[in-house]
């Protein structure tokens, strides 16, 4: 028996997602005492931010990636 997949339709867009994700860990970061913990949230709020960049540099395709992007970019041919 094929299993099928669970399928959902976003009411929002990736960016408001992201954005509201960024926000939510920023008060989060804010919250915590200097430490390891506070470090990871930091860095994932870098990763959010860094998802927001690739986000917008993909829904206009016309711009060239971004200078941190090419040598991912050239990875992948």
């Amino acid at each position: 028996m094929v299993k099928r997949r669970r399928r959902f339709k976003q009411t929002t867009t990736l960016a408001q997602r992201l954005t509201q994700e960024a926000s939510h860990l920023r008060k989060e970061a804010r919250s915590l005492s200097p430490g390891p913990e506070q470090a990871l949230v930091w860095r994932k709020i870098r990763q959010v931010e860094t998802a927001l960049r690739f986000d917008a540099w993909l829904t206009v395709p016309r711009e060239p990636p971004p200078k941190e992007a090419a040598p991912l970019m050239n990875n992948w041919r």
